[in-house]
Order: structure tokens, then sequence, then C-alpha cells
């Protein structure tokens, strides 16, 4: 788990990879075919509600742009938003989930 004292300082794409690095001068390097099949978001990997049911939308057919990114945008210290050249955009990547997906 990580730190809350723990912030993302600097990121990069090189070729098929997302490269970070923390303020506690550890890094993650994830491949974005990996980050983009453990989107996060309640459309992707869904979300429950009281019950613990589990709610998420259709099941998205994966193309050779969903794993390529036009863009990210940083949110707050603590997490990513890619934008992949299919259009999706609502997965905000936490510094966490980055250290776990870090090959």
């Amino acid at each position: 788990m990580v730190s809350a004292e723990i912030v993302i300082k600097n990121f990069e794409i090189v070729n098929e990879l997302l490269l970070v690095s923390f303020s506690d001068n550890s890094e993650a390097i994830v491949n974005l075919k990996t980050l983009r099949e453990r989107c996060p978001c309640a459309s992707c990997a869904g979300e429950t509600d009281a019950l613990g049911n589990l709610y998420k939308g259709p099941e998205q057919k994966l193309i050779e742009s969903s794993y390529q990114i036009s863009g990210i945008q940083p949110v707050g210290y603590y997490g990513l938003r890619p934008f992949w050249k299919d259009g999706h955009n609502t997965g905000i990547i936490t510094g966490e989930l980055l250290k776990e997906l870090s090959d």
C-alpha cells in the first residue's frame, strides 16, 4: 500500500510503457496494455452498492487504439488520468495501483 506521503513526482510514456517516479524515490514501470486492461473506472471495473452487488458497463471491445495514449492528466498528487486514443478517459490510476501493476 502506498503511504500518504508518497506522491507522483513525474511520469512519461516511452514506447509501450508508462514510467512513473514517486516522491520517495521509488519508481513504477507499467505496460500500457496492462494499464488499460486494469482500468479502475466504474464502467470497466464496476462498482458495488450497499448490498455488495457489482454493477458495471457492457464489456468493451478493445482495439489497437484502446492501448494507445493520446495524453495524461495529473489528478492531484495521487493519480493519473489517461486519455486513450479510442476515446476512453474516465479511469483515474492511483499511485497505489501503479505500484501494484509495475513490472
